[in-house]
C-alpha cells in the first residue's frame, strides 16, 4: 500500500511548480491557449473566479486522497459564471473555449442595450460574429448556457440561437459585449464583437400562449373544484307519488324523529298537483296526521320555557352570590383603606389596594345594574300578568294607552299636513317650470317659423329680382327690335326713293337695261348687308367653351370638304369624338353662325340635297 502510495504521489500534479510569478498574466495565458495548454494558475492573480469554479474545491487535493482534481475550464463545466447580484459591479473575465477565446468588454464602458423580453423568450439574436465562425464554433460556445434546440446562422455575420429554457437566455445575455476570437489567429475575419439580444420568435410565443392557456385551465379546475367543495349539498330528491310510497309517508309522519323529512315530501306533493279524488282521503288523512304534531310542539315549547325559566332563576342567583361576594371585597378594601390599617401600609401597596378597590368597585356596579335589569323585566312580566285580572289597572293602562295614541295621531296629523304644503309649493314650482317651458317651446317654434318664412321671402325676392331682369332684358332686346325695324323701314325708304329717281333719270337721260340692273343689284346687296348687321346684333355669343370646340371641329371639318358636307355626315363624323352630341344641336349652332357656315341645295327631285358650306374667309375677303 505504502508502494501503491508513493507511486501514486509521482503522479499527481505539484501545484507549486504551476504558480510562477509574470508581469503579463493576460499575454501568458493567451501564449499557454495557443500552445494547447490550459492555463490552470498564475502568481499574484487568479485566472477563474471562485464563482466559475466548484464550490469549497481545494486545489491541493490529489490523487492521494482519492479525489480527482478538476479543471474548471473543461468544457461542459460551466464556465459561464451565473449573473451576479445588481449591487455588486460585474467583473467580466476571459473564457477560453477549445476552439475560441472571448475576451470582456472594458468594464468602465455603459452594459450593452437589450430589448423588451418578449413574453416566452427561448431565442437570442447574436451579432458581431466572426466571419470564419462555424455552426460548431458558436454551439461550443453558448451550449455552456444551456441546451440548445436549433442554431439558424445567416451570411452576415449573425444567428438566432434557440434554447430548451427561458432562464439559459439570461446567461446567454451575459455574453452580448465580448470579443470573440478563433484560434490565435489576428485576422479581422477571425474576430469580432458579440452582441447578444431577446429574439420575437412564432415558436416561444405559441409555446408561451400554450403554457399560459394550461396554466388558466389548471386555475379553472382549481377554483371549480374549490366551488363544488364549498358548495352546500343539494336537497334529496322528492320521489314521485304512488300509493305505496303515501303509506310509507304516512307513516314516516306519525315518527316524531322522521317528522321533518316526511312533512316536506308532502308538501312538495301537494305542490305538485298529486291531489285528485282518488287520493284526497290519503292526502287528508297524512294532512291530519301533520297537524297532530302541534300540540306535541307546543308541549316542547312549554318545556323549553320552564327550562328558560329554571336557567334565569339558576343565573339570577349566582349572579347574587357573586354580587354579594364583591360587596364583601369592596368592603374588605374600605377597611383596609381606614387609618388604623392604612398607616401601616407601604406607599407600593397602598396604590396597589386603590386600584384593586375602584376595579372592584366598577364590577360590583356592573353586575348589580345587571341584576336590577333583570328584576325590572320580572316586575314588568309580573304586572303584564296582573292587568289582566285588575280592571282597574287595566282601564288605567288603556286610558294611558288611548292618550299615547292620540299624541301619535297628532303628530301624524301635522307631519301629514307639512307634507302637503311641501307637495303644493312643489305642484306650484312644477307648474310655473312648465308654463316657462311651454312658452320656451312656443317662442321656439315661433322663432323657427319666423326664420323659415324669411327663408321663404328672401328666396322669392331673389326668384322676383332674376324675373325682373329677365324683364329688362326682354324689354330692350324688345326696343332693339323696333329701333331695328324703323331703321330699316327707313332705309327701304331711302333706297325705293333712290331707285324711282334713279329709274326716271335713265328714263330721261335713255340709259340702257344694264344700268338698271346694276341699281337693283346694289339695293338688293344693301339691303343685304343690313340684314346681315341686324342678325349680328340678334344673334347671341357663344355660350361655353364646349362649342367654341365643336364650332372649331366643324370649321376645319368643312374647309377640307370645300364642296360641303350634310348634316348626316357631319354628325356621324362628331358622334365619334362626342357620343352625346345630336344632329339637331349641331344644325343649330350652325344655324346660328350665318357669316361663318351657310346652307346650299344641290341637284334635282330626288336627288337634291342640303349641304352646308364654310364661308368665313369669303366674309373675309368681302369686308
Amino acid at each position: 500500500m505504502a508502494a501503491a502510495a508513493d507511486g501514486l504521489g509521482s503522479i499527481a500534479i505539484d501545484t507549486t511548480q504551476l504558480n510562477m510569478s509574470v508581469t503579463d498574466p493576460t499575454a501568458w495565458a493567451t501564449a499557454m491557449n495557443n500552445l494547447g495548454m490550459v492555463p490552470v494558475g498564475l502568481a499574484g492573480q487568479q485566472l477563474v473566479t471562485d464563482s466559475i469554479c466548484v464550490p469549497g474545491f481545494d486545489p491541493s487535493l490529489s490523487m492521494m486522497t482519492g479525489i480527482t482534481p478538476i479543471n474548471p475550464m473543461i468544457p461542459g463545466m460551466g464556465l459561464v459564471p451565473p449573473p451576479p447580484p445588481t449591487d455588486v459591479p460585474v467583473v467580466k473575465e476571459i473564457i477560453h473555449c477549445k476552439s475560441c477565446t472571448l475576451f470582456p468588454p472594458n468594464p468602465n464602458l455603459p452594459p450593452p442595450s437589450t430589448r423588451e423580453r418578449p413574453p416566452g423568450c427561448k431565442t437570442v439574436f447574436v451579432g458581431g460574429l466572426p466571419e470564419n465562425a462555424t455552426e460548431e464554433i458558436i454551439q461550443e460556445v453558448f451550449e455552456q448556457c444551456g441546451d440548445i434546440t436549433a442554431i439558424r446562422k445567416s451570411k452576415k455575420n449573425f444567428c438566432h440561437i434557440r434554447f430548451a429554457e427561458e432562464f439559459m437566455v439570461d446567461k446567454a445575455i451575459y455574453l452580448s459585449g465580448y470579443r470573440m476570437r478563433l484560434g490565435s489567429s489576428t485576422d479581422k475575419k477571425d474576430s469580432g464583437r458579440l452582441h447578444v439580444d431577446f429574439a420575437q420568435a412564432r415558436d416561444d410565443f405559441y409555446e408561451w400562449e400554450c403554457k399560459q392557456r394550461m396554466l388558466a385551465r389548471e386555475e379553472r379546475h382549481r377554483r371549480k373544484m374549490e366551488e363544488d367543495r364549498l358548495r352546500p349539498p343539494s336537497p334529496p330528491a322528492i320521489m314521485h307519488y304512488s300509493e305505496h310510497e303515501a303509506a310509507l309517508l304516512a307513516e314516516k309522519l306519525k315518527d316524531d324523529s322522521k317528522f321533518s323529512e316526511a312533512i316536506t315530501v308532502l308538501l312538495t306533493w301537494i305542490e305538485r298537483g298529486e291531489v285528485n279524488r282518488r287520493s284526497a282521503n290519503q292526502f287528508y288523512s297524512m294532512v291530519q296526521s301533520a297537524n297532530s304534531h302541534v300540540r306535541r310542539l307546543m308541549n316542547e315549547k312549554a318545556a323549553h320555557e320552564q327550562e328558560m325559566e329554571q336557567a334565569k332563576e339558576s343565573f339570577k342567583n349566582a349572579l347574587t352570590g357573586i354580587l354579594t361576594q364583591f360587596e364583601q371585597i369592596v368592603a374588605v378594601f374600605n377597611a383596609s383603606t381606614r387609618q388604623k390599617a392604612w398607616d401601616h401600609f407601604s406607599k407600593a401597596q397602598r396604590k396597589n389596594i386603590d386600584i384593586w378597590r375602584k376595579h372592584s368597585e366598577e364590577l360590583r356596579n356592573a353586575h348589580s345594574e345587571q341584576l336590577m335589569g333583570i328584576r325590572r323585566e320580572e316586575e314588568m312580566e309580573m304586572s303584564d300578568d296582573d292587568s289582566g285580572d285588575n280592571p282597574s289597572k287595566k282601564l288605567r293602562v288603556d286610558d294611558s294607552a288611548l292618550a299615547a295614541q292620540a299624541y301619535a295621531l297628532k303628530e301624524e296629523n301635522d307631519s301629514l299636513r307639512w307634507q302637503l304644503d311641501a307637495y303644493r309649493n312643489e305642484v306650484e314650482l312644477l307648474k310655473q317650470e312648465k308654463g316657462q317651458l311651454f312658452r320656451t317651446e312656443e317662442s321656439l317654434t315661433k322663432d323657427q317659423q319666423l326664420q323659415f318664412l324669411q327663408q321663404t321671402m328672401q328666396g322669392m325676392q331673389q326668384q322676383l329680382l332674376s324675373i325682373q331682369e329677365e324683364l329688362n332684358n326682354k324689354k330692350s332686346e324688345l326696343e332693339q327690335a323696333k329701333e331695328e325695324q324703323t331703321h330699316t323701314q327707313a332705309m327701304l325708304k331711302v333706297l325705293q326713293e333712290q331707285l324711282k329717281s334713279a329709274k326716271e333719270l335713265a328714263e330721261i337721260n335713255g340709259h340702257d337695261e344694264s344700268q338698271a340692273n346694276e341699281i337693283n343689284v346694289l339695293t338688293v346687296a344693301l339691303v343685304n348687308q343690313d340684314r346681315e348687321k341686324n342678325s349680328e346684333k340678334r344673334s347671341p355669343g357663344l355660350k361655353s367653351e364646349k362649342e367654341a370646340l365643336l364650332i372649331g371641329i366643324i370649321s376645319t371639318f368643312l374647309h377640307v370638304h370645300p364642296f360641303g358636307a350634310n348634316i348626316e355626315y357631319l354628325w356621324s363624323y362628331m358622334q365619334q369624338l362626342d357620343s352625346r352630341i345630336s344632329a339637331n344641336e349641331i344644325e343649330m349652332l350652325l344655324m346660328r353662325l350665318p357669316r361663318m357656315f351657310k346652307q346650299e341645295f344641290t341637284g334635282v327631285g330626288a336627288t337634291l340635297e342640303k349641304r352646308w358650306k364654310f364661308c368665313a374667309f369669303e366674309g373675309i375677303k368681302t369686308i
